[in-house]
């Protein structure tokens, strides 16, 4: 009978040594806060962009030390405003872009007041198209001098070559020749000079 109370008491003292040490190792990780979940989940894969990022953690948050920044491809930033704490929930505006891996890195603080910090990852297969740049208007101006054309300096032979044909022709249709008058004053003065000798021949008595 003792024998049967001393093992029990035995076992009582073994159990409760295991409770103590366990309750004590947890003590710390219970002090720190740490991520249990995310929307989108972490590694997600995503046709449609979410409008929001919401993160879910064990412990309380404290919205002076709560810090998230999400980036997309490039490390374009992909969100806006600050993050919104309620309870051991945080949430930030999503603001999608092009096609790729985003990352929502997050830094909180336990209640020993250690930062914890970490992040999560999700693809979005489908990008929002960039805005279109709009179209250079085009300037209208008035139009362009006409090109001047280069003129030859060397006048044209066939003019020159034909105004004097065209003068030398007028003068052999339009003038009379002249040997005609000479010929006949020769003769007058051949008449007049006959005359005078015959008047001057003295006239025969008889």
């Amino acid at each position: 009978m003792g024998g049967r109370v001393l093992r029990l008491a035995g076992w009582l003292v073994t159990i409760g040594v295991a409770l103590v040490v366990s309750l004590w190792s947890a003590a710390p990780a219970a002090a720190h806060n740490s991520l249990t979940g995310s929307s989108p989940a972490d590694g997600a894969r995503l046709a449609q962009a979410p409008t929001r990022i919401e993160l879910r953690f064990l412990a309380r948050l404290d919205p002076n030390t709560t810090k998230i920044t999400v980036t997309g491809p490039d490390n374009v930033p992909a969100s806006r405003g600050a993050p919104t704490v309620n309870g051991s929930r945080v949430r930030v505006t999503f603001v999608p872009g092009a096609a790729g891996l985003y990352i929502v890195d997050y830094r909180v603080s336990s209640a020993d007041g250690h930062p914890v910090s970490g992040e999560i990852r999700f693809t979005l297969t489908t990008g929002t198209p960039a805005d279109p740049s709009p179209s250079p208007t085009a300037v209208t101006g008035p139009p362009p001098p006409p090109t001047p054309v280069p003129v030859d300096p060397t006048p044209s032979t066939a003019g020159a070559s034909a105004a004097p044909a065209a003068d030398t022709d007028a003068g052999d249709d339009g003038g009379t020749p002249a040997w005609p008058w000479g010929v006949g004053a020769v003769a007058v003065l051949a008449g007049l000079v006959a005359v005078l000798l015959v008047r001057r021949r003295p006239r025969s008595t008889g």
